[in-house]
């Protein structure tokens, strides 16, 4: 089984999920994140001040699913949240070693 996690725009959101949904994978975390990349932040300008933002809002997913499966997501999350500009995001991938699922004790791929 495969952890990845990926780094998204806010916006790419939608278009990753429906990108997912026809590979078969059921259930994925979203959460909100801030962070920077090579690009350092931005310089905004609100009410004629200008000033720097450190953490640019983002999106992680994480995902577990089978190994042999694990190449198609990665794909699919790339070609989903792709738009050719700086901090498009980064994708992750672990091992994960053992899975259960709470409710009925299942494990590994049968908890996915």
């Amino acid at each position: 089984m495969k952890l990845i996690m990926a780094i998204i725009k806010p916006f790419k959101l939608d278009d990753v999920r429906e990108a997912l949904t026809p590979l078969g994978v059921q259930g994925l975390t979203v959460s909100e994140v801030k962070g920077f990349g090579r690009q350092k932040g931005q310089t905004e300008i609100y009410r004629g001040a200008e000033y720097h933002v450190s953490f640019l809002p983002k999106i992680k997913i994480e995902v577990v699913v089978a190994a042999d499966l694990a190449d198609q997501v990665i794909e699919a999350i790339s070609k989903a949240a792709h738009t050719g500009k700086i901090g498009d995001g980064k994708i992750f991938v672990l091992d994960i070693e053992r899975a259960m699922r709470i409710r009925t004790g299942e494990v590994d791929s049968e908890a996915l």
